[in-house]
C-alpha cells in the first residue's frame, strides 16, 4: 500500500537531511585532508602553530581558518607567523568556498606554476614577502579576486598582464618589487577602474607614464619607483584627487611638476627623489595634508614655499641636492611630531628653523652644504631624539649651546666649515653613543675637555683649524674605539700624552702644526694598527726613538721640530724623503742633507767602513754564484720573469725588501697555493718579514693566452686586476689584508701582501691539516670578518662589494685574527645604480645569493648573504656544500630544514662546541639565517650585522634585537653616501 500524506512528507524530509549531512561530512573531511595536506609541507618556528590542525577536530577550529555558516572553510591567513616550506596553491584551490588566501611575510619557498582554475570564488590572494619564485601563472580564471599581492618575491619572466583584463572587480594590484621581463607600462591595469592600490615599484618598467593613467579615479596608492620609466609626469595624473600615496622615486623623469598638482589635495605622501625634474615647488603649497615630502637628487630652483611653514601633518622633508635658494620657512616642523629634515646641497640662506624638535621626536637634521647663518637655536640642546646633526659648510657663527654636546642619541655631531667660537663643553661626557665628532675648520677655543673620555662610542674626532689649546687631554686614551684623531693647526701646548697609545684601533694621529714640546712617546710604537702619524710644526725635543721603524706607517712627518740625534737606518727610506726636515740637530749616516753621524772614534770608524766593504764584496760575489747557480736550474717560463727592464713596481707601503728579492723567490719549492688567476709563493726576503705573493698572469691585448704551460691557469683580465690593486691600495682596515705594493709586466703581474702564518678560515676548518676552533676563537673571527665587510661597505667613500665573501679569503694571523683577502672581485659601487651590474656570475657555488639566478643585479646585500654562508659554517663545522645535503642542496637549505625546534636547532651546531657555549652559537645561527635570507631586502646590512654580532658576545646575555631593515632604508634614503 502505498505511503501518502504527512507521513510520506515526513520520510521524504528526513531522506534529504541524512543525504545533505553524509555530503556535508564527505565535504568536511575532504576539506580536512585539503588542509592536512597544506600542512605537511609546512613548519613553523612556532612549534604549537599547527597543533590545532589535527584529523579528529573540524578545520573550523585550526588556527588561522575561518568558516562560513555551512561550516566550510572560507578564508585560510597564516600572515607573519615564521612559516617556511613549500606552497602549492592549486591543491589549496580544492577548497570549494575558499574566499582568501593571505601567507604574506613567511619564508615560504617553491615555484609559483600552479592551475588556478578552482581558485574561482578567490576574493583576496596574498602572499607577500616570501621566497616564491619562477613564472607567475594565469590569472584570468580568477574573475572574482579583489586583492592581489605578490610582492616581495623571487618571480621572473614576463607577467601574464593579458589574464588581468577579465578582473574587473581588483582594488588592489600590488606586485613590486620582483624581476619581471622588462616591459612599458601594461594597457591592461588601465582598463580595471576599480583599483584604489597599485604597487609596481622595481618590477622592471620602463617608458612614459600613459596619459590614460588619469582615468583610474579611484586611486589612493600609486607607487611607480626604482624602474627605469622617463618623460615628463603626465598632466592627466592631477586628475587622481583621491591619491594620498605617490611614489616615483629613482627613476628618469624630466619635466616640471605639471600643473593642476596642486589638485592632489588628499595627498599624505610624495616621493619623486633621485629623478631629473626640476623647476619650483610652488604646486605643493596647497598640499596641506602632506606627512612626508621627499624630493632629494633633483634639478629644482626656487625658495620652499612659505606655506610648509604651516602644515600641521609634514614630519618627514628631504629636499637634499637641488639648487634651491632662499630660506626655510620658520615654522617648519613646529606642528607635528616632527621626524627628519634634510635640506643639504641646496643655496639655501636665512637661520634654522627653531621648532623642529617642539614636540621632543626629531632624529635627523641634516642643513650641511648651504649657506645658513646665525646661530644654532637653544632649543636644539634639549632634543634628547636627536641622532645625526649636521650643519657643516654654511656660515653658522656664535658659540654651541653647552648641552648640544651632551646629546644621549647622538651618533653624528658635524659643524664644521662655519664660524663657530667657544668651548667644547664638559657636556660631552654625557653623548655615549657619539662616534663622530667633526668640528674642524672654525673657531673653537679653550683646552678639549678631558671629560671627552665619557664619549666611549668615539670612533672619529675632526677638530682641525681651530683655536685650542692647552693640552691634549691623556683621557682620549680611554676611547678604545678611536680609530682617526685630527687636531692640526690648533695653538695646543705641551707633551703628547703617552696614554695615545691605549687607544688600540687608532689608524691616523695628526697633531701637527701646533706648538707641543717634550719627547715622542716610545709607547706611540704599541699601536699596530696607526698607518699615519704627522707630528710635523710642533716644538718636539730628543732623539726619534727606533720603535718607530717597526710600525710600517703609509705616511711619518715629523719635520720642523727639534729632533735631535740619528735618524733610525730602518727609516731612512724614499718614502720618508722629506719626513725629517727642518730638524737641524739630526744626522744620518747616509742621507747628504743632514749632518754625518760622527764616532768617537775616527779609526773605528775607518776599520768598520773596511770591513763593511770587505763584507759588501763578499756578498756581491756569494750573490753572483748564487745567481749563476739557480740560473741554471730555472725553468723556462721563469727566464721571462727576471727580465730586468720589464717590470714596474708600485709601493703603497714602506717597503723593507727590493724587487729583486721577490722575483727570486718566484720558485716551485716555495709554492703554497693555487687560485683562480694563478699562483701563490710564500716569500722571506733578507729583513725576514714573511711576505704572501700573487703571481697573475695577465690577458694578452688580443685575448690569447701565452703558450707558457703555466698559461693554463685562467688569464687575469686587466680590469680586474686593476679593481684588486686599486681597491686594496686605497684602504686601510685591521681586518683587511695589506697589499705592500704589485709589480708588473706586460704578462704578468705579482701582487705583494703581508703573510698570514695560520693560513685560511677555510684551512683550519675544512682541510686534513684542520684545528679545533673554541668558540671564543670562531666569535672573535666572525666579529673580525664582519668589520671588516662593514668597513668596505659604509667606511669608503663609495661602498666597496666584495663579491667573492668566503672562508677561503678569510686569512688568519698568527693570534687567529681575520683579515678578508682576495679584491680580485671586488666592485666599488657606482653612484649611477643602473650601471652597478654585471653579466658575470661572480662568486664560489654555496656561497652565491639565490638572486643570481634571476638577476645580475650585484649590491651589498649579496654580500651580507655570502656571509651568512661563513657565519653558518663557523657553527655548524660543515662545508657550505656536502655530501649529506643531497643533490642541488646547500647549507643554507639544511639549517633551514632543521630550525623547527629547538632541539633540532642545537642539533645542527658543532659537536666540537662545548655545551656551555652552544646557546651562543644559536645566537650566532640566528644572525646567519637573517643574512641568507632568500630576498635581498629582508637581509640586515653589514654595520646591522656588526651590531648583532657585538650583542651576541658569549660574555653577554643580551637579546638581539633585528631591526625593520625596510624602515631603515627608508629613513637612510635621506642620507647621501658620504653622510651614511
Amino acid at each position: 500500500m502505498p505511503i501518502s500524506g504527512p507521513k510520506h512528507c515526513s520520510i521524504l524530509l528526513s531522506s534529504l537531511f541524512f543525504f545533505s549531512l553524509i555530503h556535508f561530512v564527505r565535504c568536511a573531511d575532504d576539506e580536512i585532508r585539503t588542509l592536512l595536506d597544506l600542512k605537511s609541507g609546512l613548519q613553523s618556528a612556532d612549534e604549537t602553530l599547527f597543533d590545532t590542525w589535527r584529523e579528529d577536530s573540524s578545520p573550523c577550529n585550526f588556527v588561522g581558518v575561518t568558516c562560513n555558516s555551512m561550516g566550510s572553510v572560507t578564508e585560510i591567513d597564516l600572515t607573519s607567523r615564521g612559516i617556511s616550506g613549500w606552497l602549492r596553491v592549486d591543491s589549496v584551490c580544492k577548497l570549494p568556498s575558499l574566499q582568501k588566501l593571505s601567507m604574506a611575510n613567511n619564508f615560504l619557498s617553491g615555484n609559483f606554476q600552479s592551475d588556478l582554475r578552482n581558485c574561482s570564488d578567490l576574493l583576496h590572494l596574498d602572499l607577500a614577502s616570501n621566497g616564491l619564485y619562477g613564472t607567475v601563472p594565469d590569472l584570468s580564471s580568477l574573475t572574482k579576486l579583489q586583492v592581489l599581492n605578490l610582492s616581495l618575491n623571487g618571480f621572473t619572466g614576463p607577467f601574464p598582464w593579458s589574464s588581468l583584463k577579465g578582473l574587473g572587480d581588483l582594488t588592489e594590484l600590488i606586485l613590486g618589487d620582483n624581476r619581471f621581463d622588462k616591459t612599458s607600462f601594461p594597457a591592461e591595469i588601465l582598463g580595471l577602474k576599480k583599483l584604489s592600490s597599485i604597487y609596481l615599484s622595481n618590477c622592471s618598467f620602463e617608458g612614459k607614464i600613459p596619459p590614460a593613467i588619469g582615468e583610474l579615479t579611484e586611486l589612493v596608492r600609486l607607487e611607480l619607483s626604482t624602474n627605469n620609466m622617463s618623460g615628463e609626469i603626465p598632466e592627466e595624473l592631477t586628475r587622481l584627487t583621491k591619491l594620498r600615496t605617490l611614489e616615483l622615486y629613482e627613476n628618469q623623469f624630466t619635466g616640471t611638476l605639471p600643473n593642476g598638482f596642486s589638485n592632489l589635495f588628499n595627498l599624505e605622501s610624495f616621493d619623486a627623489s633621485t629623478n631629473q625634474l626640476e623647476g619650483d615647488l610652488q604646486q605643493l603649497k596647497n598640499l596641506t595634508k602632506l606627512i612626508s615630502l621627499q624630493l632629494l637628487n633633483n634639478r629644482f630652483t626656487g625658495e620652499v614655499p612659505d606655506e610648509l611653514g604651516e602644515f600641521r601633518a609634514l614630519v618627514n622633508l628631504s629636499l637634499y641636492s637641488n639648487k634651491l635658494s632662499g630660506s626655510l620657512p620658520q615654522k617648519l616642523g613646529c606642528w607635528a611630531e616632527f621626524n627628519f629634515i634634510d635640506v643639504s646641497s641646496n643655496n639655501l640662506t636665512g637661520t634654522i628653523p627653531p621648532n623642529m624638535c617642539k614636540r621632543g621626536t626629531m632624529t635627523r637634521l641634516l642643513m650641511l652644504d648651504n649657506q645658513f647663518t646665525g646661530q644654532i637655536p637653544a632649543s636644539y640642546a634639549t632634543c634628547r631624539t636627536l641622532i645625526r646633526f649636521r650643519l657643516s659648510n654654511n656660515k653658522l657663527s656664535g658659540t654651541v649651546p653647552a648641552k648640544l654636546w651632551g646629546l644621549p642619541k647622538a651618533e653624528v655631531i658635524d659643524l664644521s666649515g662655519n664660524d663657530f667660537e667657544g668651548p667644547v663643553t664638559s657636556d660631552i661626557q654625557n653623548a655615549k653613543t657619539l662616534s663622530l665628532l667633526v668640528i674642524a675648520y672654525n673657531r673653537f677655543s679653550g683646552q678639549l675637555p678631558p671629560q671627552i673620555s665619557g664619549a666611549t662610542s668615539l670612533v672619529f674626532i675632526d677638530a682641525r683649524s681651530n683655536q685650542l689649546s692647552g693640552e691634549v687631554p691623556p683621557e682620549i686614551g680611554e676611547l678604545k674605539n678611536l680609530n682617526g684623531l685630527y687636531l692640526q693647526k690648533n695653538m695646543l701646548t705641551g707633551k703628547i700624552p703617552e696614554e695615545l697609545a691605549s687607544c688600540v684601533s687608532l689608524n691616523e694621529i695628526n697633531l701637527s702644526d701646533n706648538s707641543l714640546s717634550g719627547d715622542i712617546p716610545a709607547s706611540l710604537s704599541s699601536l699596530r694598527s696607526l698607518n699615519s702619524l704627522n707630528l710635523s710644526n710642533n716644538h718636539l725635543s730628543g732623539h726619534i726613538t727606533a720603535s718607530l721603524s717597526t710600525m710600517r706607517l703609509s705616511l711619518l712627518d715629523l719635520s720642523n721640530n727639534r729632533l735631535s740625534g740619528p735618524i733610525p737606518q730602518a727609516l731612512q727610506v724614499g718614502a720618508y724623503e722629506r719626513s725629517f726636515d727642518g730638524n737641524p740637530d739630526l744626522c744620518s749616516t747616509t742621507e747628504s742633507r743632514f749632518r754625518p753621524c760622527r764616532s768617537n772614534s775616527g779609526k773605528s770608524h775607518e776599520l768598520r767602513t773596511l770591513l763593511s766593504c770587505f763584507l759588501a764584496g763578499l756578498v756581491v760575489l756569494v750573490a753572483c754564484v748564487a745567481c749563476y747557480i739557480y740560473s741554471k736550474k730555472r725553468k723556462s717560463y721563469l727566464k721571462r720573469l727576471l727580465k730586468e727592464d720589464s717590470w714596474d713596481l708600485k709601493s703603497f707601503q714602506v717597503l723593507t725588501f727590493t724587487e729583486r728579492e721577490i722575483l727570486n723567490a718566484m720558485k716551485q719549492e716555495n709554492l703554497i697555493g693555487k687560485g683562480g688567476f694563478g699562483n701563490v709563493y710564500k716569500v722571506v726576503p733578507a729583513n725576514g718579514k714573511e711576505l704572501a705573493v700573487k703571481h697573475i698572469w695577465n690577458m694578452k691585448p688580443n685575448g690569447l693566452k701565452s703558450s707558457s704551460p703555466m698559461l693554463r691557469k685562467r688569464p687575469a683580465k686587466s680590469s680586474e686586476l686593476d679593481a684588486e690593486v686599486a681597491t686594496l691600495s686605497s684602504i686601510r682596515h685591521v681586518n683587511l689584508v695589506k697589499l705592500y705594493c704589485s709589480i708588473t709586466s706586460e704578462d704578468s703581474s705579482l701582487l705583494v701582501y703581508e703573510y698570514l702564518p695560520n693560513g685560511s678560515l677555510w684551512d683550519r676548518m675544512h682541510t686534513s691539516g684542520k684545528v679545533e676552533l673554541d668558540w671564543m676563537t670562531r666569535y672573535g673571527i666572525a666579529i673580525g670578518a664582519a668589520k671588516g665587510l662593514e668597513y668596505l661597505h659604509h667606511g669608503c667613500e663609495r661602498p666597496i662589494i666584495h663579491r667573492d665573501v668566503k672562508s677561503s679569503n678569510i686569512l688568519l694571523d698568527e693570534f687567529f685574527k681575520p683579515r678578508i683577502a682576495d679584491f680580485g672581485l671586488a666592485k666599488i659601487v657606482q653612484s649611477n645604480n643602473c650601471e652597478d651590474s654585471t653579466h658575470v656570475i661572480a662568486g664560489t657555488h654555496g656561497y652565491i645569493a639565490p638572486e643570481y639566478g634571476y638577476t645580475y643585479k650585484v649590491n651589498e646585500k649579496s654580500d651580507v648573504y655570502s656571509f651568512g654562508v661563513v657565519l653558518m659554517e663557523l657553527v655548524t663545522g660543515k662545508k657550505p656544500i656536502e655530501p649529506e645535503f643531497g643533490e642541488n642542496k646547500d647549507l643554507v637549505w639544511w639549517i633551514s630544514s632543521r630550525m623547527s625546534s629547538r632541539d633540532s636547532i642545537m642539533g645542527v651546531v658543532d659537536a666540537r662546541i662545548p655545551e656551555p657555549e652552544r646557546k651562543d652559537a644559536v645566537k650566532m645561527l640566528r644572525v646567519a639565517v637573517l643574512c641568507t635570507a632568500r630576498l635581498p631586502a629582508l637581509r640586515p646590512s653589514m654595520r646591522t650585522v656588526v651590531q648583532m654580532l657585538e650583542e651576541a658576545e658569549p660574555s653577554k646575555s643580551v637579546n638581539i634585537v633585528v631591526k625593520e631593515e625596510e624602515k631603515e632604508a627608508e629613513m637612510e634614503k635621506t642620507m647621501s653616501p658620504v653622510r651614511h
